[in-house]
């Protein structure tokens, strides 16, 4: 984390003046108003100004901060917790350049697309925690749903689809102490009108974009502001601890259930299983091939055809 918030502030003139040995001696912590301020500055295409103009929330994004690149907004987000960002405090990128997905995978960030960290702080149980990436599967939807796209399907844990194509990602990393949650970081990455041509060859076949569906481009300003409405609602939910309801919009969405599909979890051999559903807790619910219920609490399920 350091070595990331040392080039940002270097990349940004912060710390042109210094030499190597006198930032090593600086504490890190002493670096979060320089954050903050870069956080301020006038971008090119992501504004705050236009984000927040008639956004009805009452905490989420109510602190903006937008960059024009870093390498994760997840690590920004999480070194501004660290320092006292309050609750909702909202982080952008216009571009990522070292982003990563579960499991350490890359996750491309070109311009175009909106790039995102929402810092929360929850009070709620650790066990509740797998229930925070699937509410945030459901407010990505129903943004989604809210540009006139009515196909969003959430794939377990964290995709989005759209006509069996991906078109979002979300992460999310807990900061926790003696098993109380202090912080969570919810990285979002939504394709919205990046040129697929800018991905890897790999990723192009499985990958789609809001422009893409919609025929024509989404005002990234404007899809911020309503996904932030939406993150709003769904967790004040999980604040009340709805999660029956959260379950059920998920459930009316989801992609995974009624398919086969190859699990892959930390630890344990692949396996093939037929999805049945999703637990109180957010695991997937699965029929292996023997005949055995298992919950598949972390990790992932390919789609097999």
């Amino acid at each position: 984390m350091r070595e990331e918030i040392i080039k940002l502030l270097k990349k940004e003139g912060k710390l042109s003046n210094e030499s190597i040995e006198e930032i090593q001696q600086i504490d890190i912590h002493d670096f979060a108003n320089l954050v903050e301020e870069i956080g301020k500055e006038d971008t090119e295409y992501i504004k705050a100004s236009e984000i927040s103009k008639d956004m009805d929330t009452e905490y989420i994004g109510k602190n903006l901060y937008v960059y024009n690149e870093v390498k994760s907004t997840n690590t920004v987000a999480k070194f501004l917790a660290m320092n006292g960002a309050e609750n909702g405090t909202v982080v952008i990128s216009e571009k990522q350049t070292d982003a990563r997905g579960r499991s350490g995978k890359s996750w491309e960030s070109p311009l175009g697309g909106i790039w995102l960290s929402i810092i929360l702080q929850p009070n709620v149980h650790y066990s509740k925690l797998p229930l925070i990436t699937l509410a945030t599967g459901v407010a990505v939807a129903k943004a989604i749903e809210r540009t006139g796209i009515t196909s969003s399907e959430i794939k377990w844990p964290n995709d989005i689809m759209l006509h069996g194509k991906k078109v979002c990602g979300i992460l999310t990393e807990a900061v926790t102490k003696f098993n109380t949650i202090e912080n969570v970081i919810i990285g979002v990455g939504i394709d919205a009108n990046i040129d697929i041509s800018d991905f890897p060859e790999e990723l192009q076949d499985g990958t789609t974009t809001l422009a893409d569906e919609l025929g024509r481009k989404e005002d990234e300003n404007t899809l911020i502001r309503i996904f932030l409405e939406e993150f709003e609602k769904i967790s004040e939910l999980f604040n009340n601890e709805g999660f029956e309801e959260i379950l059920k919009e998920w459930r009316k969405r989801s992609y995974s259930i009624g398919k086969i599909v190859e699990v892959r979890e930390p630890f344990n051999k692949n396996y093939d299983a037929y999805v049945l559903g999703i637990s109180r807790e957010g695991a997937l619910v699965v029929e292996k091939i023997d005949g055995t219920l298992e919950k598949v609490i972390s990790g992932e399920c390919i789609i097999k055809n």
